[in-house]
């Protein structure tokens, strides 16, 4: 793996974890006032919100994040065979 390779998956990688610090957080209401969810939430709503004009929110379900994540590993993918 090149450098850039390596920076691309890791930019993408660490998108996913906040994608994932979301999720669990939204699991946790007293959680979602803190600091750190402010800051996940204003960096995840954006990339979300394009997929719930997709499948919005059922509920207290969101299947948002499961295209979101789908999407994400594809522009990784093409990314990734772009540079090679």
């Amino acid at each position: 793996m090149g450098i850039l390779d390596g920076i691309v998956h890791y930019v993408f990688l660490s998108y996913t974890i906040l994608l994932m610090a979301r999720i669990v957080g939204s699991w946790f209401p007293s959680f979602a006032q803190s600091q750190a969810m402010r800051f996940v939430v204003f960096y995840t709503n954006p990339y979300l919100n394009l997929f719930r004009k997709i499948i919005p929110p059922l509920g207290n379900f969101d299947l948002s994040p499961i295209l979101a994540f789908f999407a994400l590993q594809m522009l990784e993918n093409f990314i990734l065979r772009f540079l090679h």
